[in-house]
């Protein structure tokens, strides 16, 4: 499967880490482009059909700065006008649009009790933050291909790979710049699971993550607008998007 063969990027694929401002068309727009970006864990078990939202990266092949480049990028949006003119952005493009929601996320103020996140603009940042947050012995997870993208999928082994929700992972969004820039969060009582999504064409090793305490989230979080939950009543699940990466501190 390749980007050529799917319909266009999915609208909400900038708001999966987005915790406010979802406007009320946005579950409408998700359920017309197919696939679900948030579920129940119990939606996923093995030998169950479910239909598998965009997993694609935005942009897919772009590659970090070295940190003594990226640390002179004015990765702000009060210098955005500069940030455009040094890539050549033109107004009202889609590179301005991910450049606005990525300088967005990343300027937002954590607004859920015990998130610790960061905006890693180099190679040299990401693993500064997990290092510090989860010290130097980590697994790495991620999804290894967009395939069941759109899919309406056989869904195959389901592995807990990590579950201590005393040692929260670090999840790492992969967000559309003009260079590699990841959206890290740590947030309270998650989960991570290893699950087969039997696609057309080959499984697919997909991780998923689910949040077992979302008592803080907002009551506008796409989630519950699309489960018809509010916070602290449900865990929340979601795939792991192409590039995306899970960090996990390695258990005794």
């Amino acid at each position: 499967m390749n980007n050529t063969t799917l319909p266009p990027i999915a609208i909400w694929i900038a708001e999966i880490v987005k915790y406010e401002h979802i406007p009320n068309e946005t579950p409408l727009l998700v359920t017309s482009q197919g696939g679900v970006p948030f579920f129940r864990e119990s939606m996923v078990k093995e030998g169950d059909f479910m239909l598998i939202p965009d997993l694609r990266d935005p942009m897919s092949y772009k590659s970090f700065l070295p940190r003594s480049l990226a640390s002179k990028i004015p990765f702000s949006f009060t210098r955005i006008e500069e940030l455009k003119k040094i890539f050549g952005v033109v107004d009202e493009s889609n590179m301005d649009e991910y450049i606005q929601d990525t300088l967005e996320i990343c300027e937002e103020s954590p607004n859920i009790r015990g998130e610790q996140s960061i905006c890693a603009t180099s190679a040299e940042d990401l693993i500064d933050f997990v290092v510090e947050k989860l010290g130097n012995h980590v697994h790495i997870w991620s999804t290894e291909s967009i395939e069941g993208s759109y899919e309406n999928v056989t869904i195959g082994s389901v592995k807990l790979i990590y579950g201590n929700l005393s040692e929260p992972p670090a999840l790492c969004h992969s967000q559309p710049f003009p260079f590699q820039v990841y959206y890290c969060h740590i947030l309270p009582k998650v989960k991570v699971y290893a699950v087969d999504i039997h696609a057309r064409k080959k499984v697919n090793h997909a991780i998923m993550a689910c949040h077992y305490d979302t008592s803080t989230w907002t009551p506008k979080h796409l989630a519950f607008k699309i489960l018809g939950f509010g916070p602290g009543l449900i865990e929340v699940c979601h795939w792991i998007h192409e590039n995306g990466v899970v960090w996990t501190k390695t258990l005794d």
